[in-house]
C-alpha cells in the first residue's frame, strides 16, 4: 500500500507572538515494513534557526525557531510512505507471560536491558494496582503473552467507549478507568500500563490511521487524523502492535511516524512561546492511497 501523506497545522493568535521554539514528530519511521520515500516540512513565517535529530528512540526530530513578530504559524508535512504486510506469529504460540515477564527481568542480554525502559513508569503512564487486577482477567497463568495482550485489547475496545470530548492528553489513566471512556491515546496509555504492571514491555506508537469513507461516499479532505496505540515486546517475534481504539493489530491502513515510552517522547507539534494571547488550532491530516507511477 503507498500513500500520500500531508498534516497541516495552524495556530491563529490573538496578540503578535513576538518568540517560539517548537519541536516537530512528524517524519515517518523507516522500518522493517514501512518505507519513506520522501519528507517535507514547510514552515511560516520561515523559521530563523532549523535543524533535525535523531531521539534515543530512533524518531527524526525537527527543531525550528521564530524571532519576528506573527499572527499566524502554519506547519505542513508531507510525505510519501509505502507499508508492505507482515506475517504475524500464531498468537497462542508465544511463550507464556510469565516467562517472558522473567526474561526481561533477568536481562541477561544488552537487548533485553534496553527494553527496561518500556516496563517501568513514564511521564504518561503510572503503575496502577486497579489496572493491573483488570490486566489479570487476561493474563491467566501460563497464557501466551499474545494471546492475553489480543484478550486485553478486545476488552478495552469492548468495555471502554470512544468519546472524543470526555477526556484530554492530560486526563490521567486512573480517571480513564473510571469514566470508561476517552480517545485513541487514552487507550493505548491504558493498555501499557496494564501490561508493564505485569513486567511486560510496552511502548507507545504515533502515527496515523488511514480511514474509509461510507459507501457511495468520496473520501473527505482532512477526515483521516493523529493516532495512537502501542506494541508489546514478545521474544523471538519482536515488537507487535496492537490498537485497542479498533480492536485490530495494525498492518497497511496504519501509519507509524513515532515510539517512545507515551505520548510525550512523540508529541507531534510542542513548543514554547512568548505573547500570542489566546490562540485557535486548526489540524487537518490527509492520507491517500496513490499507484506506484503517480507523482508525490
Amino acid at each position: 500500500m503507498h500513500y500520500n501523506v500531508r498534516h497541516t497545522t495552524i495556530y491563529s493568535y490573538a496578540d503578535a507572538v513576538s518568540l517560539c521554539q517548537n519541536e516537530v514528530h512528524l517524519t515517518p519511521r523507516q522500518t522493517p515494513f514501512q518505507s519513506c520515500a520522501g519528507f517535507q516540512l514547510d514552515i511560516a513565517p520561515d523559521p530563523v534557526r532549523r535543524r533535525s535529530r535523531i531521539d534515543a528512540f530512533g524518531n527524526q526530530v525537527w527543531y525550528f525557531s521564530l524571532e519576528e513578530p506573527h499572527h499566524e504559524l502554519q506547519i505542513t508535512a508531507r510525505s510519501r510512505v509505502s507499508i508492505a504486510p507482515r506475517e504475524l506469529p500464531i498468537a497462542g504460540a508465544t511463550q507464556p507471560w510469565e516467562q517472558v515477564r522473567d526474561q526481561l527481568i533477568r536481562a541477561e542480554s544488552p537487548d533485553m536491558r534496553q527494553l527496561a525502559q518500556f516496563r517501568f513508569e513514564s511521564p504518561f503512564v503510572q503503575l496502577l494496582d486497579e489496572v493491573r487486577d483488570y490486566a489479570l482477567v487476561s493474563f491467566t497463568p501460563k497464557r501466551p503473552l499474545l494471546e492475553a495482550a489480543l484478550d486485553l485489547m478486545s476488552r478495552i475496545f469492548r468495555e471502554f467507549k470512544y468519546a472524543p470530548t470526555t477526556t484530554s492528553i492530560s486526563t490521567p489513566t486512573r480517571e480513564v478507568m473510571k469514566l470508561r471512556r476517552g480517545v485513541c491515546q487514552d487507550f493505548a496509555h491504558l493498555q501499557i500500563c496494564a501490561l508493564r504492571c505485569l513486567g511486560l514491555a510496552a511502548r507507545y506508537v504515533s502515527g496515523y490511521l488511514v480511514t474509509a469513507p461510507p459507501p457511495g461516499k468520496p473520501k473527505l479532505i482532512g477526515a483521516d487524523a493523529s493516532h495512537a496505540w502501542l506494541s508489546v515486546y514478545c521474544p523471538g517475534d519482536g515488537w507487535i502492535d496492537l490498537d485497542p481504539t479498533n480492536n485490530v493489530i495494525p498492518q497497511q491502513r496504519h501509519v507509524t511516524i513515532g515510539w517512545g515510552r507515551d505520548y510525550s517522547d512523540v508529541c507531534p507539534i510542542q513548543g514554547v512561546l512568548t505573547g500570542g494571547g489566546s490562540q485557535i488550532l486548526t489540524v487537518s491530516v490527509d492520507v491517500a492511497q496513490i499507484l506506484v507511477d503517480q507523482p508525490a
